[in-house]
């Protein structure tokens, strides 16, 4: 969802060796969406100061982070600035990482603290993930990538329909639930990572795995036997 590149109104390129801003307008499409075998490759080369090696990793990684942002914090600017704050601050501290993980796990890791920062300060004392909250999120629900669905409107718009419920109830969720099924059902991070990155045992994530999963199938059955009796 996002590209790396400068912006159409003029504004001056950071300089060398610095990530440049990122724009969540204008996609570049990824060949892959999965880590490769030469992120460490590009992760060492970044190290020593080549540059397009960290843009390379920018614009491998960039569409997840904004996607994994925006679904916790289900705020387009809360999610650009996450995603802008998780890439300077994996570029400004990367002589810290000693790739004890993979180096998406790293940066997933700081987006997600980001991105929980953003909701901490819209909702005080209501995001923690330590222990579980009352149901009261979800007040603002934001749909986001709306694909082509097919030629047939009808359909097109039944889908579309579904994609908003769906986002809809995924917002929902508190937020202890809603990281840990983002990063596991949605982005495809593994058991272990997902602890990794929420400091968290495996134990507590196939826990909260499951609790997300069994609000998700509750709220989306009340909808539709609602939608069944109208």
């Amino acid at each position: 969802m996002v590209l790396c590149q400068i912006s159409a109104d003029g504004r001056i390129p950071p300089p060398l060796g610095a990530p440049r801003r990122l724009s969540a307008t204008d996609p570049k499409p990824l060949t892959s969406t999965v880590v490769r075998d030469d992120e460490s490759a590009l992760v060492s080369a970044a190290k020593a100061g080549d540059a397009a090696a960290f843009e390379e990793l920018v614009n491998r990684y960039e569409r997840k982070i904004f996607r994994l942002t925006m679904n916790i914090t289900q705020n387009r600017e809360d999610a650009e600035d996450s995603m802008q704050e998780a890439f300077l601050k994996s570029f400004t501290n990367l002589d810290r990482f000693q790739g004890d993980s993979r180096f998406y796990t790293w940066l997933v890791r700081i987006a997600v603290n980001e991105a929980l920062m953003k909701l901490r300060k819209r909702r005080p004392n209501q995001v923690s993930l330590d222990e579980p909250l009352n149901d009261k999120d979800g007040e603002d629900s934001v749909f986001r990538e709306i694909v082509d669905w097919g030629p047939s409107p009808e359909k097109k718009f039944a889908q579309t329909e579904l994609n908003e419920i769906l986002n809809s109830v995924i917002g929902e969720l508190d937020p202890i639930f809603r990281v840990v099924f983002l990063l596991r059902d949605v982005e495809g991070v593994s058991t272990e990572e997902t602890a990794q990155i929420l400091d968290i045992s495996v134990a507590a994530v196939k826990s909260r795995l499951l609790r997300a999963r069994l609000k998700l199938r509750q709220k989306l059955n009340k909808y539709f036997r609602r939608s069944e009796a109208q």
